[in-house]
């Protein structure tokens, strides 16, 4: 059983009360006894371990809160005096122990009930963001250095200082790891792990960022990781004089909140919220590709941010491409998480599925396929937790605005394909832009004008997707960051070693009359 104290200064410090993590294999096989050890272990009413722990975080206390944050600032002094090219020596140290160590990252998403093919995408996720590539586009947006005139002239970033990093629940250990690229800025760092799945992260931060920590000589307390009730820690977050920018995954009502109470106190929000991605299909499109792409929504059953939420297709090919996505979905299918070809994963809270599906339909949209609970095997079972994908027809886009299931994330496994009245591009631009959130978009066409106008014209979204996989991974590009409900009033696609640090100019002259550089300078441009 892989078992994490809270650890702060570069110590693990002793616990008294511990969060059990019950694998995913054994919980959905057997809930009953699995949620009734669970509930014996947190307790402290038993030690037994049966084999179906998958490890154990300890529950921080708000002393370990406050000591944690006094921590960070003390090594952050000392990390931001090092040179850039030393900071990012760290990225290139994780990259390599993400990469030695990949299956037992994947086992360990696997044991909080990813299954293997979301965990095997997630992990990829983490590497993307540290390739040679990435990181080089990073370090020339991080300092640049021109001489002109008898002057070195710098345009750096400077740290915020202390980062408090608090990840969502659904994708917990792979989106913590953005937290990463902070410390490339000169940051240090907080990490709460989530209460409901806290092993990925503390995993994922002691064992992968910690080693790399040790490679690179970084400074104890660099990185401290806690577990604990999330109210009262963000509460003591916004408090501490030692917090300078809170990094907060979630809703997105949750997220414009206590990106309001950062503002009011003094400091900078980084918020990554919820997401409502749309994917356009053109009259030209390669339809099995499209096609494909849009099944990408069910991953996860569709309860991560960035897959497509919604798709507007071209009237002419809407028959073709619906056909062939159906066609598609008896590879989607549910399973238990070591399942290699599992791909959806359970859905605790569906009510609003079938309230979403009834109000769709009544409104004149079409229930395509799927609509109904499954068991882990894909039989129909009317108390099952699984939900079979599903993809509604919604025809014109005046009718598909007036609808929740699609102007509203929704995080299950449920795909609303909107045909378009007419194959007027601008309307479904138009249609694209009105989005209230903007985390990704894509467009699947084959003429040059029509990409060019999409790309020039649609503003909504941190990454507009071409042609391309809609939740995948591109080199030297970020993977998360957006407009609107998404990101909040300054949200943007970003590395987060960008939005955690400061631009800050320096001139170092050599020979220069200071009175008369004022002129002699203005003169010479």
């Amino acid at each position: 059983m892989r078992s994490y104290q809270t650890f702060i200064g570069g110590e693990d410090l002793p616990a008294e009360n511990w969060i059990h993590v019950i694998a995913a294999t054994d919980l959905m096989e057997n809930p009953l006894a699995g949620l009734r050890l669970k509930r014996t272990l947190d307790r402290g009413l038993s030690t037994e371990d049966t084999g179906a722990v998958a490890g154990r975080v300890a529950r921080s206390t708000p002393e370990q809160w406050a000591r944690a944050t006094a921590a960070a600032r003390a090594a952050q002094r000392e990390w931001a005096r090092r040179p850039l090219a030393d900071r990012l020596d760290l990225g290139a140290a994780l990259r390599e122990i993400v990469h030695d160590r990949l299956d037992e990252f994947v086992d360990v998403l696997i044991a909080e009930g990813h299954p293997r093919r979301l965990a095997e995408w997630e992990v990829a996720g983490v590497l993307q963001g540290l390739q040679p590539e990435t990181m080089t586009t990073l370090a020339a947006l991080l300092e640049r250095v021109e001489h002109v005139g008898g002057r070195e002239l710098r345009l750096v970033r400077k740290p915020d200082g202390v980062v408090c990093l608090s990840p969502p629940q659904n994708a917990a250990a792979s989106n913590s790891m953005l937290g990463v690229s902070t410390l490339f800025a000169g940051n240090a760092i907080v990490v709460k792990a989530p209460r409901s799945c806290p092993l990925g992260v503390a995993w994922a931060w002691r064992e992968l960022v910690g080693a790399a920590c040790a490679e690179v000589n970084a400074p104890p307390g660099l990185v401290n990781v806690l577990c604990g009730d999330p109210a009262p820690i963000m509460d003591h977050w916004l408090d501490s004089p030692d917090v300078d920018t809170v990094f907060y995954f979630g809703d997105s009502r949750r997220g414009m909140e206590i990106g309001r109470r950062c503002a009011v106190v003094g400091k900078k929000s980084l918020l990554e919220l919820a997401g409502n991605d749309g994917l356009v299909v053109w009259a030209d499109a390669e339809l099995d590709l499209a096609a494909r792409a849009l099944t990408e929504c069910f991953y996860g059953s569709s309860q991560i941010c960035m897959v497509p939420k919604y798709a507007v297709v071209h009237p002419d090919i809407a028959d073709d491409l619906i056909a062939r996505v159906v066609k598609m979905l008896d590879d989607v299918r549910p399973g238990l998480p070591d399942d290699p070809e599992a791909l959806l994963t359970p859905v605790l809270r569906s009510g609003d599925f079938f309230k979403l599906i009834e109000e769709s339909t009544a409104a004149g949209a079409t229930l395509v396929a799927g609509g109904q609970r499954t068991d882990h095997t894909g039989e129909l079972d009317e108390t099952g937790v699984f939900l079979q994908p599903t993809v509604l027809r919604v025809d014109g886009l005046a009718r598909a605005d007036e609808l929740r299931v699609v102007r509203e994330e929704t995080f299950f496994p449920l795909l609303p394909i909107v045909v378009a009245d007419t194959g007027d591009l601008q309307a479904m631009i138009d249609f694209i832009d009105a989005n209230p959130y903007g985390l990704r978009n894509s467009l699947w066409a084959q003429d040059p004008e029509v990409i060019d106008e999409f790309c020039r014209s649609v503003h909504n979204g941190g990454l507009l997707k071409i042609n391309d996989s809609h939740l995948g991974f591109a080199p030297t590009l970020p993977t998360h960051g957006g407009t609107g409900l998404t990101g909040g009033p300054h949200g943007e696609v970003n590395f987060p070693a960008l939005r955690t640090s400061r631009l800050q100019g320096i001139s170092i002259a050599t020979g220069v009359t200071p009175r008369e550089s004022i002129f002699d300078s203005a003169k010479a441009t």
